[in-house]
């Protein structure tokens, strides 16, 4: 089960952290990642991190967002700087069984988003 926890409403220009908790198993070799979904929009690829600490990160958040992961709590985060509006979405945390990746058919276990509005 994942939790995803930490959205709210935020200005433009502020920051803001989003955070997902796994329990039930342990995800050892896993990647872990956050997607994210527009109103209209199809859900999209935002952030992966792998067991080891290699990051990905979609061009329009590279430089402002930042994942971690602490693997003894089985918790990742999504730092958050110098939102935008087009940042606004449903913030979806996902872990992926075969490690690092950004295609989302790869990602079999998800949580239930948490809302992020950047709007002033």
């Amino acid at each position: 089960q994942l939790q995803a926890s930490g959205g709210g409403l935020v200005q433009p220009g502020g920051s803001l952290r989003v955070s997902c908790a796994a329990s039930g198993r342990t995800f050892s070799t896993n990647g872990m990642g956050w997607f994210r979904q527009a109103p209209g929009k199809e859900r999209e690829f935002v952030a992966a991190i792998s067991w080891g600490g290699v990051t990905r990160y979609s061009d329009s958040v590279k430089g402002r967002f930042t994942i971690s992961r602490d693997n003894a709590k089985n918790t990742w985060y999504l730092q958050m700087n110098s939102l935008k509006p087009e940042d606004t979405a449903v913030y979806y945390c996902a872990i992926s069984p075969d490690g690092l990746g950004t295609l989302e058919r790869i990602y079999k276990y998800w949580g239930q988003g948490t809302l992020v509005t950047v709007s002033s």
